[in-house]
């Protein structure tokens, strides 16, 4: 345990690997992080200002508009609107590669900042469309659509035509009376309700009760089935407690929407000139597709703020977490599969991307690029003594999977193209502030925040702070057995140029 003091006397305490099998092998392994955590040892900062439901969709629960889809893996509103005021209070041009549901790109324009966003999951991209039809909507027009469209017999409007083409894991997820329900709503929606923006909502409304009215919940790396569903359970027979009927789930969000568009601020209470300055604000401008590809295309000095959270390496495949709401966008099989492999990896079953990379790279005329980059990515000594280590765990059978090393690698390699860019397109002067998690794998620590400030800073930038949250993350479920529970590093990252 190594006790660090921040400027302002707090401290935090952080665990080195500790509960690794104690060899000398291991113990010797340990050294090219240890130097790495001692250079930025001062920089390791707790802030109390931080805690785990700010930097992830818990603070949206309750927050008009951002409470409507739960996207786990997103941040809240409250943490961008603290970022921006405690960084750089004077709004410019924010960019989050890895937007999600894009609650960056909405607070920080709700502040004047003019927003871009990169996300290449269709899931993301169709809550942020939503959120655009939230401002071009005529709110009395969409509260009169929803007042008719309770007293519709759904069920009446079922098409065959318009069925869910399920995958291996969304089938059987619903009931037959209730995905008949759904479907009916979505045919009415379609061929009723003429007004696209109205009708993109409605749909909303029914993408973001999927999982309530299903047999499934989130969980991790996969949708956990209840017993009712009939489908096979694992070791442990699950209940995920009252499942709604669509009627109540779909009426329970559709008042929500009302609720919150009725009380919306610009609806009530702001002076005509801040009528007048919102309405000349310019709408969040959203680009599906990888970050790996688009970032490229960003003129140099061209951002001031970056705020973000990418995937964390930790094996969780959001292809298999969302795919209700894949299914329901019309996504099959195949094109599943296709997705997983256009994201950042983060799952073991990402194959490298090192060959489109390079082929692009050289197209665009920025092979010298690609060739720093790699050096930066082949020279992090401590990135290299855990790929080490865990390539020996697998060859001795010490991993749950044989694939987590090209897992851990392939994400650090991704995100060295990531940080390069990012520090290319950033305004001197200009602010990256990055939510990750530390992971660990057969009790073996990777610091994510370290490696990944130590590249940032190979790039021109510096890693201003590594702020942590008072509490950490505690040990997975599969590795507590054998190694404890063992808080990893919770992190928000501050890069400058």
């Amino acid at each position: 345990m190594f006790d660090l003091s921040s400027a302002s006397n707090a401290t935090v305490k952080i665990d080195l690997v500790d509960d690794v099998i104690p060899t000398s092998a291991t113990k010797a392994s340990r050294v090219k992080r240890e130097t790495l955590f001692n250079r930025f040892r001062d920089r390791l900062i707790h802030n109390p200002s931080l805690d785990r439901t700010l930097v992830s969709f818990q603070a949206n629960k309750q927050t008009p508009f951002y409470g409507w889809f739960k996207y786990r893996e997103g941040f809240s509103r409250q943490l961008v609107q603290y970022l921006l005021k405690e960084l750089m209070p004077q709004p410019g041009v924010l960019l989050d590669p890895f937007a999600g549901a894009g609650s960056a790109l909405f607070a920080a324009n709700e502040l004047g900042w003019e927003t871009q966003g990169f996300e290449v999951l269709p899931v993301g991209i169709y809550a942020m469309q939503a959120r655009l039809a939230v401002e071009r909507i005529d709110v009395k027009a969409f509260q009169e659509a929803v007042a008719q469209i309770l007293f519709v017999d759904f069920a009446e409007h079922y098409d065959e035509q318009f069925a869910f083409k399920h995958i291996a894991i969304t089938s059987g997820a619903y009931s037959q009376a209730e995905e008949r329900q759904l479907i009916g709503y979505i045919v009415f929606c379609k061929r009723h309700v003429s007004n696209l923006d109205i009708q993109h909502l409605l749909l909303y409304a029914a993408f973001c009760i999927l999982e309530d009215i299903s047999y499934t919940r989130k969980d991790g790396q996969y949708l956990r089935w209840d017993a009712r569903s009939g489908r096979a359970q694992g070791k442990k027979s699950f209940n995920k407690g009252y499942i709604f009927s669509f009627r109540e789930a779909i009426s329970n969000k559709l008042n929500q929407m009302v609720n919150d568009l009725i009380v919306q601020p610009n609806q009530r209470s702001l002076s005509q000139e801040d009528i007048i300055e919102q309405a000349s604000r310019p709408t969040p401008i959203i680009s599906t597709g990888s970050c790996l590809k688009l970032l490229p295309t960003i003129p140099d000095n061209s951002v001031n703020f970056v705020l973000t959270s990418p995937p964390y390496a930790n094996r969780y495949d959001y292809t298999r977490t969302y795919a209700l709401e894949l299914v329901y966008l019309g996504y099959g099989n195949e094109e599943v599969k296709q997705l997983r492999q256009d994201m950042l990896s983060c799952t073991v079953e990402n194959r490298d991307k090192r060959t489109q990379l390079h082929e692009y790279y050289t197209q665009i005329g920025r092979d010298a690029n690609f060739r720093r980059i790699e050096e930066v990515f082949n020279h992090q000594e401590a990135l290299q003594e855990v790929l080490s280590i865990l390539d020996t765990y697998r060859d001795t059978g010490v991993l749950n999977n044989s694939n987590i090393p090209r897992l851990v690698r392939n994400y650090f390699y991704e995100m060295c193209f990531v940080i390069h860019e990012l520090a290319r397109l950033l305004q001197p002067g200009g602010i990256i502030a990055m939510v990750n998690d530390n992971v660990r794998y057969a009790g073996e620590e990777v610091p994510v925040d370290l490696i990944l400030s130590d590249m940032a800073e190979k790039f021109g930038l510096t890693a201003r702070y590594i702020w942590t949250l008072g509490r950490g993350k505690g040990n997975s479920s599969q590795q507590m057995g054998n190694h404890g529970r063992t808080e990893l590093r919770k992190c928000v990252y501050i890069w400058e140029k």
